[in-house]
């Protein structure tokens, strides 16, 4: 049995004969009666009573009538929305972030996705950048907002830059640096607090990099994983700290955020993405985020 059957079918109960559903559908009037007469013997009951003026149905014909109309009607739905997830209208998208760096455009490109795609189910998930690498191989996210990739996922990830993201000098507000820019050989004796290598690869890597080229190793006293603990063991008296600057986490009273006199103190925060799960609305999606990030990125 195949859709035209019920086509067929459909079309000769709404007109009474099988000369009419042919002229409806526009095929010969025999290709009708073949493959009606086929479908009822497919079936194993009589479906339409033939007579030389009109064609009617039988009661197991008229039962048979609403189940095709629901299965025309079934068929052209699922065409419908075949065709508007193509066009990146409808389905479901996760999207991976993390706080410390999506900055205050963040909100109005996901409120903007939503305005223009209503009928896009959108989750956010927060994880850290290891954590969004793993995800997005696996499929479990489509779009990760993220450090730059590690080499161990390059193979399996594309990935485009929204913007670099300055390295500042955590420090107590009454420390001999404030305000900066800072020559981060001044801080050589300092204990410093420092994020995971196993969370934030590039920050820690980056971090050492900087002290390297000042020409000190940095004296390790804690490591967290998690951003905020590490602003507040800075507070604590812990040390001193290296991190991408935070709009929310700079606002902390008691600490002064100073720039660093080293060209190279940034990392870098990308959009990436898996291409064996990429689709159209991913791309739709992709799009919208290069409008925003246009000029400035999705920083303010």
């Amino acid at each position: 049995m195949e859709l035209r059957h019920l086509r067929y079918l459909v079309a000769a109960a709404e007109q009474g004969s099988f000369s009419g559903a042919a002229r409806r559908l526009n095929v010969a009037q025999s290709a009708i009666s073949e493959q009606l007469a086929d479908l009822e013997q497919e079936i194993g009951a009589q479906l339409f009573t033939r007579s030389s003026r009109k064609t009617g149905l039988t009661p197991a014909g008229e039962l048979f009538l609403k189940e095709a109309r629901r299965i025309l009607g079934d068929s052209e739905n699922a065409i419908e929305i075949a065709r508007r997830a193509h066009r990146g209208e409808i389905g479901n998208l996760n999207i991976g972030f993390f706080a410390g760096s999506v900055g205050v455009n963040f909100p109005r490109l996901i409120r903007s996705f939503r305005k223009q795609h209503p009928g896009i189910r959108l989750s956010l998930i927060e994880l850290t950048s290891t954590r969004q690498w793993q995800a997005l191989v696996a499929g479990e996210i489509d779009i990760g907002f993220t450090r730059r990739v590690e080499p161990e996922f390059r193979t399996e990830l594309l990935s485009e830059l929204i913007h670099q993201d300055p390295i500042v000098a955590i420090v107590p507000k009454d420390h001999p640096v404030v305000p900066g820019p800072v020559d981060l050989h001044d801080l050589a004796s300092e204990p410093f607090v420092l994020p995971s290598r196993d969370t934030s690869p590039a920050v820690f890597d980056k971090v050492i990099e900087l002290c390297s080229e000042a020409g000190f190793s940095p004296r390790i006293s804690s490591i967290s994983t998690v951003w905020s603990s590490v602003v507040m063991m800075v507070q604590a008296g812990e040390g001193i700290s290296l991190l991408p600057l935070n709009e929310q986490q700079s606002r902390t009273r008691d600490l002064a955020f100073c720039p660093l006199l080293a060209k190279n103190a940034f990392v870098e925060f990308v959009m990436a993405w898996s291409p064996q799960h990429d689709s159209d609305l991913n791309r739709s999606f992709r799009k919208l985020v290069k409008t925003h990030s246009t000029g400035s990125g999705m920083r303010p």
